[in-house]
């Protein structure tokens, strides 16, 4: 897969991902930091490597199949995989500056 191809399917991946919502915070789960990772290999099977903002998250079955299903649906990609992890621990230093101002937090 040429460079240019990847970087506009994983712009594409983005969009799909900014469109997913923790339900307990009003902002995306891409601006929020819990995505860690986009794995696009040549076969176009996308990986997410993904957090929670904790482990007791009320959505901790439901969101990454959201994910994966958004992601999946993107045109283009083959399939898509969710790598939930822990490591390491989301923080809100992990949130985007757009978040953070989403949040009256700066």
């Amino acid at each position: 897969m040429e460079l240019e191809d990847k970087r506009q399917l994983e712009k594409s991946i983005v969009d799909a991902l900014k469109t997913v919502y923790d339900p307990e915070i009003p902002v995306d789960i891409y601006e929020l930091g819990l995505i860690y990772e986009i794995k696009i290999p040549d076969s176009k099977d996308v990986t997410i490597v993904m957090t929670l903002t904790s482990p007791s998250c009320p959505v901790a079955e439901s969101l990454p199949q959201e994910v994966k299903e958004k992601v999946a649906g993107v045109s283009g990609v083959s399939s898509a995989e969710i790598d939930l992890t822990w490591e390491p621990p989301w923080d809100k230093d992990m949130m985007s500056e757009e978040a953070l101002v989403e949040l009256g937090m700066i």
